[in-house]
């Protein structure tokens, strides 16, 4: 291959995605939550919806998550992203509305959210991180915590007979009615973020056909909540993770 070939921006088969902009993530090294944006700004860009998409931002670590994709952007209260969503969605119906959410926004005190508009079938995606701890606020233990999994506050472990056991909350959403896609996926290798990308795509196609509520979960790290190196973090979530949240279509429905 000739060096002009090599350097020459017109011959990149791959570029960052126009919808991501310059402005610098703040999450730590080894996060998931980088990719997991990287590949939905890919995906609203092949869809063609830069201008039809409206994402709702979190409390948690992706509180900020409108600083990094150039799309309209609303900010919901903890937990009750799904509700404004759902506002949104149905006051704006020709438009793509996904919520972007962590496991204690969404599996913790949006519990009632999260349920209920998958059981009415509201036609937005949501898209689930699921790292199994508080990351913003300190390491605490979140529903998604495993068994014996050390915390902020469950320094010695999370026990069932006392901190009750971990919420596999997709495979509850993939009971109700309302639902037609509920998938489980990683970011942790070029494979895994394929078939993220992927899901996320299928998503995002069944809200703007209308065919009800589709729930990417995204099993995730976080280094500094867990304290490992980002290696170490991705070989704990492979061997611990996986086990209880096994990767792979949930439901699909909407085919």
């Amino acid at each position: 291959m000739e060096l002009d070939q090599i350097i020459n921006p017109a011959n990149k088969v791959y570029s960052r995605p126009a919808l991501l902009n310059d402005n610098t993530m703040h999450y730590c090294p080894g996060c998931s939550h980088g990719v997991v944006h990287k590949i939905i700004a890919e995906c609203i860009e092949e869809l063609g919806l830069q201008e039809n998409a409206i994402g709702v931002a979190p409390v948690g670590c992706a509180v900020f998550a409108y600083n990094y994709i150039d799309i309209d952007w609303a900010e919901a209260a903890h937990g009750r992203a799904p509700a404004l969503a759902t506002a949104i969605r149905r006051l704006n119906p020709e438009k793509l509305v996904f919520t972007y959410q962590g496991d204690g926004d969404l599996a913790a005190i949006g519990t009632a959210e999260t349920i209920h508009a998958a059981n009415r079938g509201e036609n937005i995606t949501i898209v689930f991180i699921n790292n199994a701890i508080y990351g913003m606020t300190g390491g605490q233990m979140a529903p998604t915590t495993l068994e014996g999994q050390k915390t902020a506050t469950t320094p010695y472990g999370r026990r069932p007979d006392l901190n009750g056991y971990p919420l596999a909350i997709s495979p509850l959403l993939a009971q109700l009615d309302g639902t037609c896609f509920v998938t489980r996926q990683a970011v942790h290798t070029a494979a895994a973020v394929r078939k993220a990308k992927a899901a996320i795509k299928k998503a995002f196609k069944n809200s703007i056909d209308g065919k009800g509520t589709s729930v990417v979960e995204i099993v995730a790290t976080c280094s500094s909540g867990w304290k490992m190196t980002p290696d170490n973090a991705n070989k704990w979530m492979e061997k611990f993770m996986f086990e209880k949240y096994p990767l792979g279509d949930i439901k699909d429905s909407a085919k």
